[in-house]
């Protein structure tokens, strides 16, 4: 019995489509692609419920004539190449034909699409690769396609979509890596019939401050300088923050030919290039843009078309380090060397004198597998092992989770530094970090508010305003709760502003906008997709900011009382994000240095 088949089509479209249409953001993309090869000026995305109920993409390019609005849905059918060769002169974003045939598949589509020499359209409407009709229709030129109930007939994965907030902030950096390479199309992001982005033709620099920045003042841009090389090999601009404006987490997009990519190669290029300006938790934020012949990279390497290979990376590595190196140092960014300038180096003039040969000294009884102590016994180190008992000593308070610390009311106790507070106990010297004590306190308290939303509000005399980008939006909305449990009073002012009326009281003396910024950023760069993740970030983020600040003088009754609700805590050895709050020096420790 032969047990070897074909699959139908519509089991290996759905096959396929895990390889390119893995989320709401895979579909945004090529949608957006089609559209962008098809020669539109304008694209308009609508979202519903991050795109699990609707993904809308309305663009006014050439449109399609009534064969190929129906081939284009089958596998394998492009306009973008007709042979093998053309793979190595790609000039378009799609070239493979599998996107809409992999779309329908997992979904409900509906297409209206019509040309500018015909009078009518065509509407094609497929479930799931079933064509359910095709009739003429009335539209305006372009095309018009919806793609709704996204694996609707796959439940499988449908269920392995992550949380609308982390899926529409998917789709917002999808919608980035397009936006950024195309500033003279005209784009418009809606979710749930809220416009979150409205982006006219531009430059790129105007392009980069729309997504990125909160104002029309070029505030964001003012912070970058200009790449700009061209060789014979291939052209370089875009641009590179200044070293003092770089950030814990940066922005960092490479495009090629109107491609967005990722490679670490030449990442490490532009790393290298700010070598000595970074302290090693600081990232260069940078928009970067690479124009090539189209034969010398291979793009047909994964289904997304990211991974993009060079064919002479290391040329392209030197060229781009120096570009950035070049930047950097034109604008007094980094030193450079003036070999044109007279009298700046000295340098002496060759020596007529002979020049003698160095003297070597061989040692015929040195022997690398013996120790020295052996060959030299009269040179090796009188009790050398108690050398190491420094090293092997734990720095860190290592106490079993079931003893407890307890300190004497009268335990003599002092700030150091403006930074530490140290405790006689027991058995030795307690160290305390004040500030990260702090954190450790406040943190257990705001979880505790969150849980009972019992969180204390100071009403502000003057609102402050809040400016976000349309990813920190997305972020936000689904904290509101949270953060009006914890204190605070939002009242929206348009799509991307909202009025702070309100604070938690502890942090009454601070200003209201940077505490916001900081916990939206703690909850995207430590991750958070549940509600329990994102209490603990804003917890921790609010407590960080709340703390006492390292230099603050404290009395001996503040440190006393702020000692005694950390050893409250269940751990109070570390903050929540891992860092060391208390160390203890041992009786033994302070001995052996006497």
């Amino acid at each position: 019995m032969d047990i070897i088949h074909l699959l139908p089509d519509s089991v290996a479209n759905q096959i396929a489509a895990g390889e390119v249409i893995q989320r709401p953001a895979s579909c945004l993309k090529e949608l957006v692609e089609n559209s962008l090869d098809a020669g539109a000026t304008r694209i308009q995305v609508i979202v519903r419920d991050a795109g699990r109920t609707l993904l809308q993409v309305i663009d006014n390019g050439s449109g399609m004539s009534e064969m190929d609005a129906r081939l284009a849905f089958e596998r394998h059918a492009t306009s973008k190449i007709q042979e093998a060769q053309d793979l190595f002169s790609l000039r378009t974003m799609g070239f493979r034909g599998e996107a809409l045939a992999s779309i329908c598949a997992v979904a409900q589509v509906e297409m209206t699409t019509r040309r500018n020499e015909d009078e009518t359209g065509t509407l094609i409407e497929i479930h799931g690769s079933d064509v359910v009709r095709q009739e003429p229709c009335s539209c305006p030129v372009g095309t018009n396609i919806k793609v709704s109930n996204l694996f609707f007939n796959v439940p499988v994965r449908r269920k392995f979509l992550k949380t609308d907030q982390t899926e529409l902030r998917n789709l917002l950096t999808e919608f980035y890596h397009i936006v950024l390479v195309y500033p003279k199309v005209a784009f418009t992001f809606v979710h749930n019939d809220e416009i979150l982005l409205e982006l006219p033709a531009g430059t790129e620099k105007q392009r980069i401050e729309a997504v990125f920045g909160n104002s029309k003042k070029n505030v964001y841009t003012s912070a970058f300088v200009e790449v700009n090389t061209d060789t014979e090999l291939v052209s370089i601009r875009g641009f590179v923050v200044k070293p003092e404006n770089a950030t814990r987490k940066a922005e960092q997009y490479f495009f090629v030919n109107g491609r967005y990519m990722r490679h670490p190669y030449f990442l490490k290029a532009v790393q290298t290039a700010y070598s000595g300006m970074l302290t090693a938790d600081y990232q260069p934020s940078f928009f970067i843009y690479f124009t090539i012949a189209p034969e010398a990279i291979d793009v047909n390497i994964h289904p997304t078309k990211t991974e993009i290979k060079f064919a002479d990376e290391q040329a392209i590595f030197q060229i781009l380090m120096a570009s950035v190196r070049e930047a950097l140092g034109k604008f007094t960014l980094a030193p450079t060397l003036d070999f044109d300038a007279q009298g700046s180096i000295d340098i002496p003039l060759p020596s007529t004198e002979p020049v003698a040969a160095p003297h070597v000294t061989v040692d015929p009884t040195y022997n690398p597998f013996h120790t020295r102590g052996a060959i030299y016994p009269d040179k090796a180190p009188k009790n050398w092992e108690s050398l190491y008992e420094a090293l092997s000593t734990p720095r860190d308070l290592e106490i079993s989770t079931s003893q407890e610390m307890t300190i004497s009311d009268t335990a003599p106790i002092w700030q150091y530094g403006g930074k530490y507070i140290f405790v006689a106990v027991e058995n030795g010297l307690l160290m305390i970090n004040q500030h990260r004590a702090h954190v450790a306190v406040l943190y257990a308290r705001f979880l505790e508010q969150l849980a009972n939303t019992q969180g204390a509000m100071q009403q502000l005399l003057f609102p402050e305003v809040l400016t976000l980008t349309p990813d920190q939006m997305a972020s936000l909305l689904p904290l509101l709760p949270d953060l009006k449990a914890i204190g605070f009073d939002l009242e929206q002012l348009s799509p991307d502003s909202y009025a702070i009326q309100g604070v938690p009281s502890q942090l009454t003396n601070q200003s209201a906008v940077p505490v916001i910024q900081h916990i939206l950023q703690q909850v995207r760069e430590r991750g958070a997709d549940t509600q329990r993740e994102w209490r603990e970030q804003i917890a921790l983020a609010l407590a960080e900011q709340g703390a006492i600040v390292y230099g603050k003088p404290l009395t001996e009754t503040e440190m006393r009382e702020l000692v005694a609700q950390l050893i409250q805590l269940p751990s109070y050895r570390r903050t929540a994000d891992g860092k060391t709050i208390v160390s203890l020096m041992s009786d033994d420790e302070i001995n052996k240095r006497f």
